[in-house]
């Protein structure tokens, strides 16, 4: 059979209106019927053909997503529109091989057994988001489950399964509906309807769950509203000392209101407790003295060195300062590729050398956890937030709840900072913890372990946020054993292809 114009139309529609279901835009339900048209086509083509239809869908759904992509390169790197639409162009279609590997191995599973593919699809699906959060630096940013961080009856399952549960679960219910279609039979969607009212009758019996009793307290989030425009090194000593007595202020303010632990964001103000300019030592004091005589915990984003003059090593670091004075800090692991460092640099060293942008950027060892009364709490990075293996490697470590802390003024009020959010609410869920967020523009907050947002921040405001913090020492399935449900996907899906090689459809 040959490919047809209305091939990449289906195709490139599904793509389009999955892209549709995640924020800003927003339209959730939309993921539970978008794979439809994609999955009835390529169940009618040759695997290779349902390749290109898959990097078809693929291309349009991170095309649609990424949007903002270019304007990042091109306004803070100085790359010209043209290389800064490339980069953006070769990201879409490297990530859309993710599509084009499914369709080709659904199809080919659907070649021999027809009925298998079905069953197969959503177990080939989550074994691709998995490889796609994994494979080379990783970028797990258009996860389809993410696009249900609303749904709290449904998304529960992510305390189990991790993110890509809910992913699952959309794609079953899809394929089941398309199987039956396909072959007349209705047994297959009775049973999709079934999977979905018993994951969400499941999700609402844990939303009802009486939480942990024990010691609460106050905490707040800082937003400064500082833009990323700011060069740090062409800012006068004056502007500086401004923004920092304005999130001064701020902190005073919440601490006026009961809270006992304040989170400033990223790159809100610069600091650097190990080094020796007089500025930077004259933060420290400041800062000091306010923590002791507030007796307030104070979790700061930092630039810290380490190692010899003319050796330097910078990190990106989470500094936590305590009323006795004691310093924790935490060094963020997993950098932003192009943005703290080139990765690949014998392939990528000429990115490197066309734009300033691109940091040093050390990275650190180690999930370090801060201390706060007699609890301790975790504070992933920014980007690092979107990983979920790497956030629950936090609560196993002892995290009692979890702070983040992030700078999405680089994306303006475009997706990114919605999207970035929506993350926020499934690590929630995934470790059954408070997240306190913390962003320099926005999208700030606080949600509860349920994936609640208690309380939120609108982008490009200066404000504060305060709420109530329940620790918690549990640990869900997830916190504990990690990807042990996309390890089960991986396995199962080998076992179809597997299968598939082995026996011919009659």
């Amino acid at each position: 059979m040959k490919l047809k114009l209305s091939d990449f139309v289906f195709a490139a529609f599904s793509g389009f209106l999955t892209a549709l279901a995640f924020p800003k835009i927003g339209l959730p339900f939309l993921a539970w019927i978008s794979f439809i048209p994609f999955l009835f086509l390529i169940s009618r083509l040759t695997p290779g053909r349902s390749f290109l239809t898959g990097w078809t869908s693929g291309a349009l759904f991170y095309g649609v997503l990424l949007y903002w992509i270019p304007a990042v390169p091109a306004h803070y790197g100085h790359l010209s529109t043209v290389f800064s639409l490339l980069i953006y162009l070769a990201l879409i279609l490297l990530l859309a091989s993710t599509w084009a590997v499914f369709g080709f191995a659904f199809s080919l599973i659907h070649r021999k057994r027809a009925g298998a593919a079905f069953v197969a699809a959503p177990f080939l699906w989550v074994t691709l988001e998995y490889i796609l959060t994994h494979l080379l630096t990783g970028f797990p940013w258009g996860i389809l489950g993410l696009s249900q961080f609303q749904n709290l009856s449904l998304i529960q399952i992510a305390a189990i399964s991790g993110v890509v549960g809910v992913s699952f679960v959309l794609v079953l219910f899809q394929s089941l509906f398309v199987y039956s279609i396909r072959l007349s039979k209705r047994p297959p969607f009775a049973l999709g309807l079934i999977v979905i009212v018993l994951v969400h009758l499941g999700g609402f019996l844990s939303l009802k769950k009486v939480p942990e009793s024990g010691e609460t307290f106050t905490a707040a989030v800082i937003q400064g509203n500082v833009s990323s425009d700011i060069y740090w090194n062409e800012v006068s000593t004056k502007d500086i000392l401004s923004l920092f007595e304005e999130h001064l202020d701020l902190t005073r303010r919440a601490a006026g209101q009961g809270a006992k632990l304040i989170i400033w964001p990223e790159f809100t103000v610069p600091m650097c407790f190990t080094c020796d300019d007089a500025i930077y030592q004259n933060f420290r004091r400041i800062l000091s003295q306010f923590v002791r005589d507030a007796q307030v915990t104070l979790l700061l984003g930092t630039n810290e060195t380490a190692g010899p003059p003319g050796r330097e090593q910078y990190f990106n670091t989470a500094l936590s300062l305590g009323p006795d004075l004691t310093v924790s800090k935490y060094a963020k692991m997993h950098l932003v590729p192009f943005g703290e460092y080139t990765p690949y640099k014998k392939v990528f060293g000429f990115i490197q050398k066309m734009t300033h942008a691109i940091g040093e950027v050390t990275p650190g060892t180690e999930p370090l956890l801060h201390p706060f009364k007699d609890l301790k709490f975790g504070s992933p990075i920014c980007y690092e937030l979107i990983f979920p293996d790497l956030v629950r490697r936090f609560t196993k470590k002892g995290a009692d709840f979890l702070v983040t802390i992030t700078n999405d003024g680089w994306y303006g009020k475009s997706s990114a900072p919605y999207q970035h959010f929506s993350n926020a609410v499934f690590r929630a869920v995934e470790n059954r913890r408070f997240i306190l967020r913390a962003a320099t523009t926005g999208i700030s907050g606080i949600v509860d372990p349920y994936g609640r947002v208690v309380t939120r921040s609108e982008i490009g405001t200066r404000t504060f946020l305060t709420g109530t913090v329940s620790p918690s020492k549990k640990l869900t399935f997830y916190a504990r054993w990690g990807d042990a449900f996309s390890f089960l996907c991986l396995t199962i899906s080998a076992i179809f292809f597997i299968m598939s090689l082995l026996k011919r459809r009659p």
